[in-house]
């Protein structure tokens, strides 16, 4: 019975991850434009950040239309496809869920971010101003 649901989910991804893919490329938010200096600098900080995400889930393109929309660089891990990113998630995330933002500080300490609405709410405090 897990078998057939997985593969009835599977199928369903399928079917409407290009109709998803589709809306979210058409719904693209322009992104703000800054002074070149601070976007260097915002460009620095964000080198600090990883997201791990799925293709086509729909709280990773929110997140991810939230990047865009702040004009950020920030580097993306596909933890669906990509058994490394997906491996990292697991072990040092603590579980494989996404939208997970990797926020690695000075020290090189590292904080798992999971939840969309979390992590809209922390880049825009952090990059909005």
């Amino acid at each position: 019975m897990r078998l057939l649901i997985r593969y009835f989910f599977k199928t369903i991804r399928i079917i409407l991850g290009p109709f998803i893919l589709l809306l979210y490329v058409l719904t693209l938010p322009k992104g703000i434009v800054r002074p070149e200096e601070q976007q260097r600098q915002i460009d620095l900080e964000t080198k600090a950040l990883t997201l791990y995400q799925f293709k086509t889930c729909p709280f990773c393109l929110s997140v991810k239309r939230m990047i865009r929309r702040l004009s950020l660089n920030i580097e993306m891990r596909d933890a669906q496809f990509d058994q490394q990113a997906r491996q990292e998630l697991r072990e040092q995330g603590g579980k494989v869920m996404v939208p997970c933002l990797k926020i690695t500080d000075a020290q090189g300490q590292s904080t798992w971010m999971y939840e969309s609405t979390l992590i809209n709410q922390y880049l825009e405090q952090r990059f909005a101003g």
